[in-house]
């Protein structure tokens, strides 16, 4: 290859900091995160042909994935964004960002965002054949045959690649996808055929049509940068379904309930959310915010506040930290609750799980502390409960 790819050589030279990309979307120990990806042509998974597939899709990938599973974001091309404009776009895509969709920064953020993802959910465009060729499981929700040379790598690619179903359960097809991946050997080899090169390849022939020497010092590219801090917001209700065991309390959270699924169900419900009339069933109410955010006086005062306004309401939960949160249980007093040693979930699972195993008689000690073990599909997390510290006045 001539010049290799820039684009390319800077997401392989990202890739230790994967870890890092994931922690600034709020993927979380045990997660997996879904990237959605559309390209700009009527025949992509967001275009205007056909059954327009990506504004139905993602209300029900974020309602059927339970929250704690799965962390889902999506890269739409850039002239979806400018011809359709951004509130056009957020206004479609409204419902599932209350369920925790992500929109990615198409210009800025994509490549970080195919690094950190576990599946890709995607069409014939170049991301989601940069993902494929970085060795990320992708599935083709539209492969636009049609519109590609019978002869390129690319339609090589959408003829083998799996195939999403959007009459099939989603959840079951993501995880067979991850478990029965093999990168397909086509797109690592025909991205680039000097991977890590194009810096020295590129100035080396720029230089040359130039009639210049070379400048001294090392061709390099510029790091992709560290995005912001942009964890996932779910303001929608969620219906909580738990099972205790002794200190082992099993959990998810999703939109809906699967049919006959086992366990103890109840609605936790974000303060912001849309529907205000919805707390007023609401068996647990979850804010989030700096401990001295001085809007809400405090967890203490929050959560008091927040039993006295809706008596039907057993649970405030106000979210601290990452890690941290201050919960309020009626008959049960105010707790402390925090990621022990290897904890990585929710704060709000851990709130709901702290309801749950009190409910089932457990019991927290006026002091020390509990621990127990917070269980999602794919994880298992330790949580420390305690009773808060007293303020003196």
């Amino acid at each position: 290859m001539l010049g290799g790819d820039p684009c390319f050589d800077r997401m392989l030279d990202a890739l230790p900091y994967r870890e890092r990309f994931r922690r600034a979307l709020g993927v979380r120990r045990g997660q997996r995160l879904l990237v959605l990806n559309s390209t700009w042509n009527p025949e992509g998974l967001f275009g205007d042909a056909g059954q327009d597939l990506l504004p139905g899709l993602l209300p029900r990938l974020t309602a059927e994935l339970p929250a704690d599973d799965y962390r889902v974001a999506a890269v739409l091309h850039p002239n979806i964004w400018y011809g359709h404009g951004p509130g056009q776009i957020r206004a479609w895509l409204d419902r599932a960002r209350r369920n925790g969709l992500t929109l990615i920064d198409p210009v800025h953020s994509w490549r970080q965002a195919l690094i950190a993802a576990d599946l890709v959910l995607g069409d014939f465009g170049a991301v989601t054949y940069y993902a494929a060729a970085l060795g990320t499981p992708v599935m083709l929700a539209a492969d636009g045959q049609d519109r590609l040379d019978p002869e390129s790598p690319v339609a090589d690619f959408v003829t083998r690649a799996p195939r999403f179903d959007p009459y099939l359960p989603l959840r079951a097809q993501f995880e067979d996808l991850a478990a029965s991946h093999r990168p397909l050997p086509g797109p690592q080899e025909f991205v680039t055929s000097a991977p890590g090169g194009s810096a020295v390849l590129l100035r080396e022939h720029f230089y040359a049509l130039l009639g210049l020497a070379e400048p001294e010092g090392p061709a390099l590219l510029e790091p992709l940068p560290l995005p912001p801090y942009e964890p996932p917001l779910r303001t929608d209700p969620l219906q909580v379904r738990t099972i205790v065991d002794g200190a082992e309390i099993r959990i998810e959270r999703s939109v809906e309930v699967p049919y006959g699924a086992a366990g103890d169900v109840h609605l936790a419900v974000h303060e912001n959310t849309r529907d205000r009339s919805v707390l007023t069933s609401a068996d647990m109410i979850t804010q989030t915010a700096a401990p001295d955010d001085p809007r809400f006086g405090g967890p203490e005062l929050w959560t008091a506040e927040v039993l006295r306004r809706h008596p039907r309401c057993t649970v405030a939960a106000y979210v601290t930290d990452p890690h941290r949160c201050v919960v309020r249980i009626r008959a049960h007093g105010a707790f402390q609750v925090e990621a022990g040693p290897g904890g990585d979930a929710d704060p709000a699972a851990y709130a709901s799980a702290l309801y749950a195993w009190l409910a089932s008689g457990g019991t927290v000690p006026a002091t020390g502390a509990v621990t127990l073990r917070v269980h999602t599909a794919e994880g298992r997390h330790r949580m420390l409960v305690g009773r808060p510290e007293v303020r003196e006045s």
